[in-house]
């Protein structure tokens, strides 16, 4: 059975760094997906970045763009999702892909805005693909039913633990399947 693991996180806690350091440790064909970041001038967050592992990188969400939607101050750039973070999921659905680790970083209120990418998230979690995404912890009806799902593992993130969950996960991810 393949391994699901939801992140779950407050701001701040290391998501986004938690995942990029479990990408590094992991070997870069066994890996896809997409982390996101934060734009900031002079010290002030004024939007978000979408990066694929693959490297190609776009503005998702920024202070002056228009939208819809709008997720607080930020405009969302769903043509984003579309061109970025769709295309870095679509190889685990392939049955070449088979055993692929797929990293989503993160199933959050911008990212979820996108009815394609709702649909590509649950394909994965039903795919024969391991998956780690990052959440919040706030409640959201799409990500609480991942949290709800007896074949998805919910782990807390934490800055106590947040240096050493990359490790250990990326330990966990590389040991052959057990056929118990």
């Amino acid at each position: 059975m393949p391994t699901r693991i939801l992140l779950e996180g407050r701001p701040g806690a290391g998501k986004t760094t938690a995942v990029r350091r479990l990408a590094a440790l992991l070997p870069t064909d066994v890996v896809t997906g997409f982390t996101t970041q934060e734009i900031r001038q002079s010290g002030a967050r004024v939007g978000f970045a979408l990066e694929t592992l693959a490297g190609r990188r776009e503005v998702l969400a920024h202070v002056d763009l228009p939208g819809p939607p709008r997720v607080g101050k930020y405009g969302v750039d769903l043509g984003v999702m579309e061109r970025l973070a769709l295309p870095s999921l679509q190889p685990a659905g392939t049955e070449e892909a088979t055993g692929r680790l797929v990293l989503i970083d993160e199933l959050g209120r911008m990212e979820l805005a996108c009815t394609a990418f709702r649909h590509a998230v649950d394909a994965l979690f039903v795919a024969e693909v391991d998956v780690v995404a990052t959440v919040h912890t706030h409640r959201d009806p799409f990500t609480d039913a991942l949290k709800r799902r007896a074949d998805i593992e919910v782990v807390q993130l934490t800055p106590a633990n947040r240096d050493v969950l990359p490790g250990e996960l990326a330990a966990r991810l590389q040991q052959p399947p057990s056929h118990g």
